[in-house]
Parts: structure tokens; sequence; C-alpha cells
């Protein structure tokens, strides 16, 4: 009896142990919001932790987040069970994977990308309520992108006419030979009837899009070139007018600085080239870019959008680090742009890198954060 007492006395401490562990995780994770500054009556907190290098994100019909990874090989749901604003039930999807960054659900089913190959999961809800032990069956929707890794994270999604969009980026800093000879790279492409059809060429690393809920034109971010000095060349927000357009890549970058390696070729381009409608920033590395298209933020936020600022990697004072919101007009026109959450970069140190914008079905926002490894939940209380 004594030895059971003992034995039963270890396995409670271990477990208090492990539960102490666990609040302590939260609480520090939790703690760390504190230092980020958001508009009056907005509120942050963590939707899912100890995650690794989150990136895109996306929310099925029966509220599952699915959540793509930089680092990892793995694909998770996330599931806020009890609606308390913080996903305490993690399923494992998908594995064995390299940088399955980009994810998407569409008509039911669930895609996602690795650098060269874009897989679907059909009927992903019926599997993820069924509890089944195994791996849901995952089959090849495409494999025909590049396998270079430079510039190669995918940020995948379905338009407003049904087809599948994917960027690719250009494997370099600055050149022209890729593109010469591979025109799938330095563009943004649909997938239509087994092909890729080109809608915006002229693209350096496109790592976000989204379209206007009124227009339904695409708006992409676009990542600046290195190399120019700490403040050149701007980072860039487009929108697409006419399908096939050419942004400029890599003679001419945000709006007026032309390269000085390949802008003297300029007068042979036979394309116009269209300028972006925001210039963001140098090397302020723009990601994933959002349309707030709900009605639970003022008024203010309604058909304009976010875009996160992932940060500068070699600039002397770095930029970046922060979730900007970019007011349009009715006619999805520019107006301004403003910080919307600051606070991941202090004192030149940064300790998170925002990803990832989501609007959820509740009209709240996600943003995936793959330095601090969390998804946070920013709702507003008024």
């Amino acid at each position: 009896m004594l030895k059971f007492n003992t034995h039963f006395q270890r396995i409670k401490g271990l477990s208090l142990l492990l539960s102490i562990f666990v609040i302590s995780f939260y609480t520090n994770a939790n703690s760390d919001l504190d230092k980020l500054n958001l508009p009056k009556g907005f509120e942050i907190t963590i939707f899912a932790d100890n995650l690794d290098s989150p990136r895109q994100l996306a929310e099925t019909d029966k509220g599952y987040v699915i959540a793509g990874s930089k680092k990892g090989n793995k694909i998770y749901a996330l599931f806020d069970q009890d609606l308390d604003g913080y996903a305490e039930k993690r399923i494992l999807i998908a594995d064995n994977l390299q940088n399955p960054t980009g994810v998407t659900f569409y008509d039911g089913d669930l895609y996602f990308a690795e650098i060269d190959t874009i897989w679907i999961i059909k009927e992903i809800d019926n599997w993820l309520n069924s509890n089944s032990g195994s791996l849901p069956t995952k089959s090849i929707f495409m494999n025909n992108l590049p396998s270079e890794t430079w510039h190669g994270f995918k940020y995948i999604d379905f338009g407003p006419d049904g087809n599948l969009y994917i960027p690719v980026g250009v494997p370099c800093n600055i050149c022209i030979e890729p593109q010469t000879n591979d025109k799938r790279f330095a563009a943004i492409h649909k997938y239509v009837d087994g092909e890729l059809v080109t809608v915006a060429d002229g693209v350096r690393n496109s790592v976000g899009f989204d379209w206007h809920p009124v227009t339904k034109k695409m708006y992409f971010s676009d990542n600046g070139r290195d190399w120019l000095g700490d403040d050149s060349p701007d980072c860039e927000l487009n929108v697409i007018d006419t399908e096939g357009s050419f942004y400029g890549y890599p003679f001419k970058h945000a709006k007026n600085v032309i390269d000085p390696e390949f802008g003297h070729l300029i007068p042979s381009i036979e394309k116009k080239f269209i300028d972006p409608i925001a210039e963001l920033g140098p090397h302020v590395a723009p990601l994933g870019i959002a349309f707030y298209d709900e009605d639970i933020f003022p008024a203010k936020y309604k058909n304009s959008l976010f875009v996160a600022l992932h940060g500068s990697w070699n600039r002397t004072k770095k930029s970046g680090y922060k979730l900007v919101f970019i007011q349009l007009d009715d006619e999805g026109n520019y107006v301004s742009q403003e910080d919307f959450i600051t606070g991941w970069l202090s004192s030149e140190s940064a300790w998170g890198r925002p990803v990832s914008p989501y609007i959820m079905s509740d009209g709240s926002m996600l943003l995936s954060d793959d330095k601090h490894n969390v998804v946070y939940r920013i709702s507003y209380k008024g």
C-alpha cells in the first residue's frame, strides 16, 4: 500500500509539473502581447502557440484553421473546440513535406503547396470530424512548378473565377536569365485546364494576394530587390487591372527606381510598365495581404486591406516587422496607409515577424508569426 501511494504521488507530482510548464509557456506567450500596440478598441490574443514557423492560414467550413509551415514538414489543423479564442486541439493532416507554406480551402477540399508540388485532400472536414487514426489520403493536384528554393515558398488561393492562383518568384536577387528561359519565373499564374496562365508578369517575389470584395480585382504584394542601399527601392502593393500586365522587374522597381544593371534595356522592352498603387517602404518584406470583408471591425476597415511586413534582413537599421492597414476608396484606389500593429521590433531587436493575416468567418482576424511560432487572434471590442 505504501509502494502504491508513493508511485501515485510521483505520478501526481509529474502531472503537476507538466501542468505548470504548460501554464508557464502559455503565460509567457501571452505576456509578449503587452509589447504590441493596436488601435483603440482592438484586442490581440494567442489563438495557437508552440507551432513550427506558421505561414499561410485557411479556415474550413467547420471552423478548423489550417496552418502552413516554412521550416517544418507537416501540416496541422487547429481547432477552438470550446470557442474561447484559443485552439486547444491540434490535428496532424500531412507530413514528410518540403516547406509546405501555402494552404487554401475551396469547395470542401484542402489544397497545400510545397516548393514544386500542390496537393489536394478531398472533403477535409469529413476526415477531421471522423477522428480517424490514420492520415487522410492526399493526391497531387499539380507538380509542374520550379524546384528552386530561393523565393520558392508558395502562397496559393482560389480567385473569384474558381481558378487556383500561384506565384513563382525569381531564384535570385536581380537577374534576367531565369524568366527569359522559363516564363514561369517572375510572375503570378492561374492554373486553368492543366496549364499555367500568366496574370501578372515582371513580379520579383510575391508572397501574398487577395481580391477586392466588390471590384473583384486582384491585389498583390511584391518584395523589392536588395543591395541598392538602405533606402531603395520600396517594396510594392500592386493591382491587376488587365491580366498579363507587366510590373517592371528586373528593369524598374517601385515607381521610379531604374535598375543599374538592367535599366538600360528599358527602351527595348515592348511592354507597358505598371506602377504599384502603393510603396510600402524599402526592404520591409511584405508577405500576406487580406481584405477585410466582414462587419465586426469599424466601418473604415470594410473593403480595405491589411499587409504583413515581415521585416528587413540586411538593412543597417531594421524596417518592417509590423502589420499595416491600407485604406482604399470605394473604387479600390489607394488613399493612405497606417500602422495597425507594431511592437515586434524594439531597439533593433525583433522577437516576432508577422506573415499572413486571415479574416475569419466570425469577423475576427488571425495573423501568423513564423519567428514567435504563434498565430494571433485580433478582435474588436469597441
